[in-house]
């Protein structure tokens, strides 16, 4: 194995856990990223050096003596213009995506893999629980951080690999897994698809790669146009409508928590109990457990491994609840799922006042979802939007947290920026809060709970 690795944006979530994977595995591991966050003082914690300046003289020492001995390893978030990117490239380092680096680790393993453009850090992340609660045990690369298990990674001698595949830059065609589930396949990533039907043809084109002899599951209603290799099997999913597997009998309890009977192929596993609240992680459930049934993992073990899931952070996450109020943190950057998000909290809390603060991710969704985005936060009953967060992208003229305003009918609205948002909980008082998004809002989090904490003694 190459003794250096080198990342270029080693705070991202898929970046870090191939961090501490070949950190694991003996290599000397260092990088840059843009800003500080609690990953990277994690990464920091763990013996990893990272700087925040791009400059190539900010370079570790030996990554620069030993060029032939190192491996780079960059996220497409990383600028073009990137000085340190360009100054390896010029020296002829061997420089790879992250998605390549995971396809060429999986070659090794029994890989399963989970994609959808919604809920594949969930169920992947149960997946990969339950392999691990079985004793079966997996490495798994993960796009959120495991409550159960406090990191995006986990490691074992099993043949299994559990991947979270991105369908970002089209990364997941980097892999040729056993068995693979797809959760959807909505239009999104428009700026770098173009169309819903490239998306759909992406998708295809990653479960024709399941290797001959595996397993396909796919949720019930999503049609792509596959061209699957010899003797794979298709298997469908659903959170109630009956195929190969789904949940049925379904009872909603104290915290939002489910309990249902779990049909897998015609057997019934009667009264199981989801660590995790919210009818869509039944969905992600149902999607994990026919994958884990398929890989050989008995019902009475699904059974055990679903009551003791704990979740992942920033997926319908309960950060404060009393009896006076309910903070719930979500990832959700995309119309259908805030849209699943809302739902699932207004199903807890039924009758209740529902608060939403979003923060838009990138100004090409923002321009090419206005309308959804507007659809779905109008399930809430007060909204507040903070400006967009670019991420990757420059700002597009005429685009911003204003599209969507305008497009909202619901009465209480606000366009608030990240320093005004703590004022505004103060002052509200909310019983149902849920914060939204994929960029720095996760950053308020903390804060908004010592608020309401504060608020209540």
């Amino acid at each position: 194995m190459t003794g250096n690795v080198y990342f270029l944006g080693i705070g991202g979530i898929g970046m870090s856990a191939l961090a501490r994977y070949y950190k694991n595995a003996g290599a000397e591991v260092s990088g840059y990223d843009l800003t500080q966050s609690e990953l990277t003082r994690s990464l920091e914690s763990e013996g990893i050096n990272i700087h925040y300046q791009d400059h190539p003289d900010n370079i570790p020492r030996h990554v620069i003596e030993n060029r032939f001995d190192t491996l780079v390893i960059y996220t497409p978030a990383v600028p073009a213009s990137h000085r340190e990117l360009n100054w390896l490239r010029d020296q002829g380092y061997d420089m790879v995506k992250r998605s390549v680096a995971l396809g060429r680790i999986s070659e090794n393993h029994t890989t399963l893999a989970v994609a959808g453009t919604h809920g594949k850090t969930t169920t992947s992340t149960l997946l990969a629980h339950i392999l691990q609660h079985s004793g079966t045990g997996c490495t798994a690369f993960l796009g959120g951080i495991s409550k159960n298990y406090n990191s995006n990674l986990l490691l074992s001698d099993s043949s299994f690999l559990v991947a979270e595949a991105d369908e970002y830059d089209r990364s997941f065609l980097q892999l040729h897994p056993r068995a693979a589930l797809i959760t959807s396949a909505d239009a999104d990533h428009l700026d770098i698809y173009g169309t819903h039907q490239a998306v759909k043809e992406a998708f295809a084109r990653f479960a024709s790669q399941i290797l001959p002899g595996g397993d396909l599951v796919i949720k019930k209603g999503v049609e792509l146009p596959m061209q699957l290799q010899p003797d794979v099997s298709c298997h469908t999913y659903h959170f109630q409508d009956p195929c190969d597997f789904y949940a049925t009998n379904h009872v909603i309890g104290k915290g939002g928590i489910f309990s249902f009977d779990l049909m897998l192929r015609g057997q019934k596993v009667k009264e199981c109990r989801l660590g995790v609240p919210g009818y869509v992680n039944v969905e992600n459930a149902v999607g994990a457990s026919a994958l884990a049934y398929l890989s050989g993992i008995s019902p009475a073990t699904l059974k055990e491994a679903l009551e003791s899931f704990q979740g992942v952070s920033r997926r319908l996450d309960v950060r404060y609840n009393t009896p006076g109020c309910c903070y719930i943190d979500d990832y959700a950057h995309h119309p259908i799922e805030i849209r699943a998000a809302v739902l699932s909290v207004r199903e807890w809390f039924p009758g209740e006042k529902i608060t939403g603060i979003f923060q838009p991710h990138l100004y090409s969704r923002t321009r090419d979802f206005a309308v959804d985005f507007a659809q779905s936060l109008n399930l809430l009953d007060q909204v507040v939007l903070m400006p967009v967060y670019p991420a990757r992208e420059l700002p597009i003229p005429g685009v911003g947290a204003e599209m969507i305003a305008d497009r909202l009918t619901v009465k209480e609205k606000y366009i608030l920026d990240a320093t005004q948002i703590v004022d505004f909980v103060k002052e509200q008082r909310p019983r149902v809060l849920l914060t939204l998004g994929a960029g720095n809002i996760d950053r308020l989090a903390g804060p908004i709970t010592d608020c309401l904490k504060e608020l209540e003694l």
